[in-house]
């Protein structure tokens, strides 16, 4: 059996949880919110289409904007896995790697909020390689756990 001991470091991981939650539930639905009452898209409907708003530029701009936070939330549980099984063994490694990953979101969402979906592709850059830090510390700590047992 694996024992964990939490140290200071692991206080780290849990900002970027914390910062996970502000950017995905707090700060990005502001961004919907704003657009639904710039367009005028009512609730319930999820994404404006030629019924509830009337103008096609106007459609598509919300929809980029739905879009943009309705993917992250998709993203978050795998991200959020990665953080935690990462921060077990690396905390500061997946600290520094989460934080990249929402930093990239954010860009993302603000690229994905101007109307043009190719917008959205300024987050990679900085999204990507935080993702594939948690993933690389993520396998390296299973492997680690596995080896032990061989």
């Amino acid at each position: 059996m694996v024992a964990i001991e939490l140290k200071p470091e692991h206080g780290w991981v849990a900002a970027v949880a914390i910062g996970s939650y502000i950017v995905h539930y707090l700060w990005m639905p502001a961004y919907v919110m704003s657009g639904r009452k710039k367009y005028g898209v009512k609730y319930p409907a999820l994404y404006a289409d030629s019924e509830n708003c009337k103008n096609e530029e106007h459609r598509n701009a919300f929809n980029c904007i739905q879009r943009g936070h309705q993917n992250s939330l998709e993203n978050q549980p795998g991200f959020l896995t990665l953080l935690a099984v990462a921060g077990i063994r690396f905390p500061l490694t997946a600290a520094i790697g989460g934080a990249a990953y929402l930093a990239g979101r954010c860009l993302y969402m603000l690229g994905y909020s101007t109307g043009k979906p190719d917008g959205r592709y300024r987050g990679g850059p900085v999204m990507y390689p935080g993702l594939l830090v948690l993933l690389g510390a993520g396998i390296r700590f299973a492997y680690e756990l596995v080896a032990k047992k061989l």
